[in-house]
């Protein structure tokens, strides 16, 4: 009898827990374990997938050239003594000031054995020594250039862009600037002049920039980073690069449809720059596609769109009948 007893105790005590289990299997089951774009249970047991979709819209790509340059007078002049000798003083330095035909400096033309008065060396034009005279002792000849004058007040950019990019430019062509003394600030300019020929030796050609605005914060010999704009792609969608699959040599795109369904489509890829490209056919305006969690994707497959989140459906309000109000109130 005790032992009848007993097992009925473990029989129940058995049942008991497999009910607990079954129990817990089916709450854990309607939780979505999976992470960010990744994949859930939606209603009646089907798989979404979490992804995040971008409007494709018409907008212009404009491709560019980074290349360095150097802030210059767009006025220069070399100043040359008109004798052979030593420098014996200098007048001037650095950022001075000079007027057409002030002295900058003197070549004593003397040599051993012989005395020579002093040959003053001129400013043939009015402006600021822009280059570091030549020190005192410094022998010179009349091919060699003591500094250089220049207009501060206008400045320009001598920047050299490769041989490969050299057909895209041309006058006119817009450029962002940045200096190292002012980082995060841009300074526009315009390109005014392209050279006739490349350097065989850099194959680079010179272009000059002028600033479109005077501004007191730039100074000549600055260095400066230039963002040349060469090319407008207009007239086609852009997407992100990112929302591209390729596959066999074909590219995809993976579109949200109105019921949060996607379909995988074929789409022509066009000019890109820098994170966006062209899509040039069998995309319109408008379509979102995915341009994350494309990785847990099929064609047809139900999707959550964080970045546009299907609307929620709500029940209407039962509201009772007139006739059940009127009743109330009399009651």
């Amino acid at each position: 009898m005790k032992n009848k007893k007993r097992n009925l105790i473990i029989i129940g005590s058995a049942l008991l827990v497999t009910i607990l289990v079954i129990g817990l299997i089916k709450v854990t089951s309607k939780k979505d374990t999976s992470g960010m774009f990744g994949k859930g249970k939606g209603p009646a047991g089907t798989t979404v997938v979490t992804v995040r979709s971008q409007e494709a819209v018409v907008q212009t790509l404009k491709d560019y050239v980074l290349t360095n340059g150097e802030v210059e007078s767009q006025s220069a002049v070399e100043v040359y003594p008109s004798m052979s000798g030593k420098i014996s003083n200098v007048n001037v330095m650095l950022g001075s000031h000079v007027n057409k035909g002030d002295v900058i400096a003197y070549v004593d033309p003397s040599e051993p054995g012989s005395n020579y008065a002093k040959s003053p060396v001129l400013a043939p034009i009015s402006g600021s020594i822009v280059s570091t005279p030549l020190k005192v002792g410094t022998k010179v000849s009349t091919s060699t250039a003591v500094t250089m004058i220049g207009d501060i007040e206008n400045l320009q950019i001598t920047a050299s862009v490769p041989e490969r990019y050299i057909a895209e430019l041309k006058t006119g062509l817009k450029a962002e600037v940045g200096l190292e003394a002012y980082p995060g600030i841009v300074f526009n300019a315009t390109v005014s002049r392209v050279s006739p020929v490349v350097d065989k030796t850099s194959r680079t050609k010179e272009v000059i920039l002028n600033f479109d605005k005077k501004d007191s914060r730039v100074n000549a010999g600055m260095f400066a980073k230039v963002k040349l704009y060469t090319t407008d792609y207009a007239g086609k969608l852009v997407v992100a690069k990112d929302a591209v699959v390729q596959d066999d040599d074909k590219s995809y795109l993976y579109v949200v449809n109105d019921d949060y369904t996607v379909s995988k489509r074929t789409v022509e890829l066009g000019k890109s720059v820098d994170s966006y490209i062209q899509i040039t056919d069998n995309l319109m305006p408008g379509e979102r596609v995915v341009i994350e969690g494309m990785l847990s994707l099929s064609d047809g497959a139900n999707v959550n769109d964080v970045a546009n989140p299907k609307p929620v459906e709500t029940k209407p309000v039962e509201t009772p009948p007139a006739e059940e109000k009127t009743k109330e109130v009399k009651e």
